[in-house]
């Protein structure tokens, strides 16, 4: 699998598990990703996310829509 592959999996394992914590549907979830840039913000830490567990990975997601307004 390549690196484009491998960030394409982990934007939709993070997708699906953000919207599980939050309890809101995947639509939900997506659009809250596209209004927050979530996606480039994956793609951009991907350096630094891939050596770490979605655990981790979705704590810094979170971090970062608080820290852009986001009400979660």
């Amino acid at each position: 699998m390549n690196e484009e592959q491998q960030i394409l999996f982990m934007q939709i394992r993070l997708i699906r598990m953000t919207s599980e914590k939050l309890g809101i549907t995947l639509k939900q979830t997506a659009e809250m990703f596209d209004k927050f840039k979530v996606l480039p913000f994956i793609r951009d830490c991907w350096g630094i996310f891939h050596v770490e567990g979605d655990n981790a990975v979705y704590e810094e997601i979170r971090e970062y829509l608080l820290s852009k307004g986001a009400a979660l």
